[in-house]
């Protein structure tokens, strides 16, 4: 009997955040306990991995009836999309914790923080929960766990980092909440839906293959959708993202970014896509306006940033706008770019912010303006921003680069004045990664005093934490392959699904032989 891995890698961490709870607080227990347990899922996450076939859609699938009269089933399914996001949290997750070994010792503003033991706890829980929205093949199923990651999200938002979290995350809190609301809306229309067709059924499977009235779906697809753009974010309701990333601690803030924002582009792709093939193309004018608005919007906004925490997290806001664009051109090139885009802008930002709160930790203040001349006190963590920031602009060579590349050539294909309107953010996020850097890190150096924690480099453990992105940042910067093609598998078949024919350029055999020719002579 085969095992149900799916089913491990939802309910190791889920079990790990109990076990870290419950753990004794003795020293750096809990925290050595939630390690071991984001260590095991990973294993997992790599065992799932093995264990997956290219081309052969979803696959390790595990259905389960649960609510038989609701046509509700306990459903994990993992495709090329959904790899991608498991391995990309799976990594993130242990990536965190040890970065954030001694988060809880220190506040910027001299505000109580909760325990350590609670903070790896959520973190776990998190992880279990969004490995659990990753993987579900039921949409019911899928709307309990995307609530239900708010309540770690909250309670990391709001017990751990500066003073004005607690607003922070209550804000996070409405925004999410009243997303999500809309979206049960949905929901319960597609038990309705399918209800009249036959009978109800939840599982993505079944939705996929109903044929929704037109006005319906559309109505349905806009209750998604606004769920999803309130998670992803896409403008205009994106304003709880800097406060939260503001707020939060660096190592919470990589968590909501890099993870848990991803749920908004991910649904987008599996449900949107999926279940209204039609709304999604009768929607397409509308999304890609607020694609662009929020490319070019966002980064205005981050050049304007004082706080560099804030500067960060404003500029997934113009990053989740080439993601978007790139899902609704509807191309295999800009779908492959968007997911593509979904990993590598995680790896980024990741790094980015743990960097950027190494920093402003030894400094006691997230100021750009006050943080100037610290490369020449901290050269190895200089030279990790400044790594991690240039993967933020998409520097050839680092792996941001491929799939905004990717985006923009689709996005060009789409209509001139789109990929013209979205080009114009290389230039816009070279301005505020550098200009950032250059007055964080370079000029004199500070006058600290002996013994300060601003003289201190990065430490052993620190950069291990961040070295496994760096790699990362490097490695599928020169080879992209391995993401792409599941990412390219996944995006085909769902075109085909939605409808839309999207053929290769080929080389026509007459061109082929002249240019061999040439070559000889």
């Amino acid at each position: 009997m085969d095992l149900p891995w799916l089913t491990l890698l939802v309910a190791v961490p889920l079990v790990g955040a109990l076990a870290t709870a419950l753990s004794p607080r003795s020293g750096r227990l809990p925290q050595q306990v939630a390690l071991g347990f984001s260590l095991l899922t990973l294993v997992l996450a790599a065992a799932v991995a093995l264990s997956w076939n290219l081309g052969e859609g979803m696959q390790l699938t595990e259905t389960y009836a649960w609510i038989p009269a609701l046509g509700v089933h306990l459903a994990w399914g993992v495709d090329g999309l959904g790899l991608l996001m498991v391995g990309l949290t799976a990594v993130l997750v242990p990536v965190v914790l040890l970065a954030a070994w001694r988060d809880t010792e220190t506040d910027l503003d001299g505000v109580g923080q909760g325990s350590a033991a609670g903070f790896a706890a959520l973190v776990m829980a998190l992880e279990g929960l969004s490995m659990a929205v990753f993987l579900a093949t039921d949409v019911f199923l899928f709307y309990l766990v995307f609530e239900a990651t708010l309540i770690p999200a909250y309670f990391l938002v709001g017990g751990y980092g500066r003073a004005g979290r607690s607003a922070a995350a209550i804000k996070f809190l409405v925004f999410q909440l009243g997303g999500g609301l809309v979206m049960l809306a949905g929901v319960l229309g597609l038990y309705v839906v399918s209800a009249q067709a036959g009978s109800p059924s939840y599982l993505l499977s079944d939705l996929m293959a109903l044929d929704i009235p037109t006005e319906a779906g559309r109505w349905l697809f806009a209750a998604f959708f606004v769920a999803f753009a309130v998670k992803a974010p896409l403008f205009p309701v994106h304003t709880w993202l800097a406060d939260t990333t503001g707020k939060a601690t660096p190592a919470t803030s990589v968590l909501l970014v890099s993870v848990l924002d991803k749920i908004g582009t991910f649904g987008m792709l599996r449900f949107c896509l999926g279940i209204f093939p039609e709304a999604s193309q009768w929607a397409t004018p509308v999304v890609v306006a607020l694609a662009l608005i929020s490319i070019v919007y966002g980064a205005f906004l981050a050049i304007g940033q004082d706080d560099v925490l804030r500067l960060i997290g404003l500029t997934s806001l113009s990053h989740f706008g080439f993601i978007v664009l790139g899902i609704f051109v509807f191309s295999t090139t800009g779908g492959s770019g968007a997911v593509l885009y979904m990993v590598n802008h995680g790896v980024g930002t990741a790094a980015l912010f743990l960097v950027a709160g190494y920093i402003t930790a030894r400094r006691g203040t997230t100021s750009i303006r006050e943080l100037g001349g610290q490369e020449k006190v901290t050269p190895v963590m200089s030279a990790m921003l400044l790594i991690a920031g240039l993967a933020t602009l998409s520097l050839p060579g680092l792996s941001p680069f491929v799939s905004e590349f990717l985006v923009l050539i689709a996005a060009f294909q789409y209509a001139w004045w789109v990929g013209a309107i979205a080009v114009t953010a290389i230039v816009l996020a070279a301005i505020y990664i550098l200009w950032m850097y250059q007055r964080s890190m370079t000029g004199p150096p500070p006058e600290l005093p002996e013994g300060s924690p601003a003289r201190r480099d990065l430490g052993v453990r620190e950069v291990v934490a961040v070295l496994p992105l760096m790699v990362a940042l490097v490695g599928f910067g020169f080879f992209p392959q391995p993401l792409l093609d599941a990412s390219n598998d996944y995006v085909g078949d769902l075109l085909t699904h939605v409808g839309v024919t999207d053929e290769s350029p080929t080389v026509s055999a007459p061109a082929a032989d002249a240019s061999a020719e040439e070559g000889e002579h």
